[in-house]
């Protein structure tokens, strides 16, 4: 099957140019920009740019951005990193793109599709030939030179057609369990503010009305008024609470142990694995060990990421902060879930100097404090979360599979060593 396809230089099919380059005051306000870590983390670039910059006519028209366009990273920290490809499926009205980015814009003779073009360059065979291309490199800068000496196998457009079809039926659905999960994500966050921000069972009663969601014995357990704090007004007889007086910093390190490594981001703690293709170190035995509760803050780009451990053990980078969560003083998930719910309160543990690679200050954590209902109020709110959580969990383990297909079928259909009816029918079965 292989044998029919061609093989051919990049710039047989594309004309190269670099992205827009502006200072930091013209960004937020504009024309639609499509940034680095769009390009980074996408195999296609998303149905809308959330990003802005001022721009001319002149530089919209340069930098332009029209499907079958292909976008490469030209700079990075690391090697591996190098070249990660994003392609437009679609034309995007007086929209530029980043200037550590190239933009490779298709000739008007070439037969490739878009679709296929963006499963083959985020494939293994691709990507081995970028970090070989790369390790030529005394830094890890992506020229057109370079460009020029990498190559794409191509089948008829008619299989380019099938094959990206099998592959995108997989991502759309990975793309509605994602977005099915936020919903999930965003009804138990909205929840847990209501809860533990606004306190709106608490009005309700203070007001003369049933709280909402929730049966008259559970709505009797709330107080019924407010008292003054150190916080501000809070639900009358719930406590204040420092993080010192709940978390412990821990130490431990992996050493011997095989154990998985997660990443902290902003949407919590994530197997490692999922979204980076290279372990924390050479050595994984400094990296920290996190169990199931404990929680983890870790710093990037000055953003604050936090996460909660929900499986048995995993560990972390060495440069994360973890802590075990008293539970004999509060319930370890209900701490988690405030956190998040009140995200842009903790980010003060982190200060204005603080630099990427830095760690959160314990000592600027531990004073930041909290109103603690009572425990049969805390185990409530899980209680009532619990079947959303199960539903997003459910989402998650799906994903998962789907992804794992995915990945499993891209190299051996961009390859031609699966025939295309076995590829639909592990697709089909996977999406059942």
């Amino acid at each position: 099957m292989s044998s029919e396809w061609t093989t051919s230089s990049l710039l047989d099919h594309y004309e190269v140019r670099s992205g827009l380059s502006k200072p930091a005051k013209d960004f937020g306000s504009g024309y639609p920009f499509l940034t680095f870590k769009d390009v980074f983390y996408n195999y296609f670039t998303p149905e809308s740019l959330g990003d802005f910059v001022q721009s001319t006519q002149k530089e919209r028209e340069g930098c332009s951005i029209l499907r079958g366009d292909v976008f490469l990273t030209r700079t990075s920290e690391t090697m591996h990193e190098l070249g990660m490809s994003c392609v437009a499926l679609r034309d995007y009205k007086d929209s530029t793109f980043n200037g550590f980015c190239k933009r490779l814009r298709p000739k008007p003779a070439s037969d490739l599709l878009p679709e296929y073009v963006g499963y083959y360059l985020r494939s293994p065979r691709f990507r081995r030939a970028m970090l070989a291309l790369s390790s030529l490199s005394t830094r890890a800068s992506l020229n057109n030179e370079m460009i020029g000496r990498l190559e794409i196998s191509f089948p008829s457009l008619t299989v380019q057609t099938q094959i990206s079809g099998i592959l995108k039926s997989l991502d759309d659905r990975i793309a509605l369990l994602r977005e099915t999960n936020a919903t999930f994500e965003a009804i138990a966050q909205a929840l847990s503010k209501s809860w533990r921000v606004d306190f709106d069972p608490v009005r309700a009663r203070m007001e003369g009305r049933a709280p909402g969601g929730m049966d008259e014995a559970t709505a009797a357990l709330f107080p019924g008024g407010f008292e003054e704090s150190e916080l501000g007004l809070k639900p009358a007889g719930w406590s204040v609470t420092r993080l010192s007086d709940v978390l412990r910093i821990k130490n431990e390190r992996v050493e011997q142990l095989k154990v998985p490594e997660y990443a902290s981001t902003n949407e919590g703690l994530i197997p490692r694995a999922e979204i980076y293709k290279k372990q924390l170190a050479v050595s994984a035995s400094k990296n920290k060990i996190v169990r199931r509760g404990e929680i983890v803050f870790g710093l990037s780009r000055k953003v604050l990421n936090f996460g909660q451990m929900t499986d048995e053990i995993g560990s972390v980078s060495s440069a994360y902060k973890v802590y075990q969560v008293d539970s004999q003083k509060v319930i370890p998930e209900f701490l988690g879930r405030l956190i998040r719910t009140r995200a842009e309160y903790f980010f003060n543990a982190v200060s204005a100097s603080s630099r990427e690679g830095q760690s959160v200050s314990s000592e600027a954590l531990g004073m930041l404090s909290f109103v603690q209902p009572p425990r049969n109020i805390q185990n409530i709110l899980l209680l009532a979360m619990q079947p959303l959580l199960l539903r997003s969990k459910a989402c998650l383990e799906q994903l998962n599979v789907l992804t794992e297909v995915r990945d499993t079928l891209l190299p051996r259909l961009i390859s031609g060593q699966l025939r295309l009816p076995a590829a639909q029918a592990a697709a089909e079965e996977a999406l059942a």
